[in-house]
């Protein structure tokens, strides 16, 4: 019985872990707004590369002096960005960047990254995101 009891809690666990990343996940549609598209340019504060999706930030200055934080969602997870050319110091701290986008229908400083375009070299990458997903 005891045997029974330590299955069912390793399994009731298990399924817990795996609900967690699923939960996470989100449709573009339910997040993005496919007719607002934004065009950024700033400086990398932070990358994360996380399943499912890469996301990093930017500092934006407007022409007042303003600093706005940005948080920018890649498409794809991680496997699929670098299948695409990718690489995780790909984006580095202080890197300048222009980026082209979709806004967050919240409101928020977030956008899903359609391209982005390193300033130093003027390599231009795609996220591989599909709208109409």
């Amino acid at each position: 019985m005891r045997v029974v009891a330590t299955v069912s809690l390793a399994l009731a666990f298990g399924i817990l872990a795996l609900a967690a990343p699923v939960r996470a996940h989100h449709s573009f549609a339910a997040q993005y707004d496919a007719e607002k598209v934004v065009a950024l340019m700033g400086k990398v504060t932070k990358v994360e590369w996380m399943n499912p999706h890469v996301y990093f930030y930017i500092d934006v200055m407007a022409a007042d002096g303003a600093v706005t934080p940005w948080a920018l969602e890649i498409g794809g997870g991680p496997n699929s960005l670098i299948r695409q050319g990718w690489t995780r110091d790909l984006l580095k701290i202080d890197d300048m960047v222009n980026v082209e986008g979709w806004l967050a229908r919240d409101g928020t400083h977030l956008a899903n990254a359609r391209s982005v375009i390193l300033a130093s070299s003027g390599k231009k990458l795609f996220s591989g995101t599909n709208p109409g997903n």
